[in-house]
């Protein structure tokens, strides 16, 4: 894990076994893939149209691109190449065009099930495409079981830890990210001068921060310091697809927008490109903790651990 201690648990597949990735955009594709070759499972990478950003990495590996309206093509796509376990890696911005997808027997099959499943959001779809794949003889594999060594550990993971004034915000950022979460919205909250003051909406964590850069100037904000960002894993989120993850980016933007930090659930979140993504928040003077997951935040200490 990203802590003091290395990750120990491996993963360990059949003879014969071959792992796909659909690849969406960001790092976490690549981690993915070259986690998986250094196991000696050399990856398939299903390339999500307009949505894959790290082609020239990921092309290295035996590949394919699908477009997302070619959804019921998948089964087939993936069982051609010999897959039988599926990891579900990086960001799709977009939802498929249901206009211009193309009838066929696969698409026919899910087609009742993902229109449920849009309703009922992201996760909803999420769960409905994992169960859909396992019912079909692919087996799901959630990027945390793959690269164990990206998942978030317990306690301060920077050089700066959180003061003692900073748990009201991380107490208040974590219970208003949970309730989102439970409605399926988003999994990240920020909270300045002991209380929410912003929640990530359809704009992702990207756009969260950078609405809270703009809000500072805000009158109700005038004066406040500090402010953590908090990202939890949604109640009964499908957890072998869209942990809440963070990375360089992230970092950048929080210090961008005046945070004094980053806290995320240990063991229910990823931090991708680790090295890099501790050493900016290093040298921001950004802290970045690991939540001891289903432990109340109130009266932590100030060090954690």
């Amino acid at each position: 894990m990203t802590r003091a201690e290395p990750a120990t648990s491996r993963l360990s597949l059949a003879p014969g076994a071959k792992v796909g990735i659909i690849a969406g955009g960001g790092s976490l594709p690549v981690e993915v893939a070259n986690g998986l070759a250094a196991q000696g499972y050399p990856p398939f990478i299903l390339l999500m149209a307009g949505e894959s950003d790290r082609e020239q990495a990921l092309r290295r590996y035996e590949h394919a691109t699908l477009a997302l309206e070619q959804v019921g093509s998948l089964v087939g796509t993936l069982k051609s190449h010999g897959v039988t376990h599926l990891v579900m890696a990086g960001q799709i911005k977009r939802r498929p065009r249901l206009r211009d997808m193309r009838p066929t027997l696969g698409l026919l099959a899910i087609v009742p099930s993902v229109v449920m499943a849009l309703a009922r959001g992201d996760d909803g779809l999420l769960k409905v495409l994992t169960r859909g794949l396992e019912k079909r003889g692919i087996a799901v594999l959630g990027a945390h079981e793959v690269v164990p060594e990206l998942t978030a550990g317990a306690g301060t993971l920077t050089a700066i830890a959180p003061l003692q004034s900073d748990w009201r915000d991380i107490e208040a950022g974590r219970a208003a990210a949970k309730a989102i979460g439970a409605l399926d919205i988003g999994q990240a909250a920020i909270a300045i001068g002991g209380r929410a003051i912003a929640l990530e909406g359809i704009e992702g964590t990207a756009g969260l921060l950078e609405r809270t850069r703009e809000l500072r100037g805000h009158g109700r904000l005038a004066g406040r310091t500090r402010g953590v960002l908090v990202k939890c894993a949604k109640p009964g989120q499908e957890l072998r697809a869209d942990l809440p993850s963070i990375g360089p980016e992230t970092v950048e933007a929080a210090h961008a927008a005046g945070l004094a930090g980053i806290a995320v659930e240990a063991g229910h979140a990823l931090i991708l490109e680790g090295p890099t993504t501790l050493a900016r928040a290093n040298a921001l003077g950004l802290f970045i903790f690991g939540l001891p997951a289903m432990q109340p935040v109130n009266g932590a200490p100030a060090h954690g651990q």
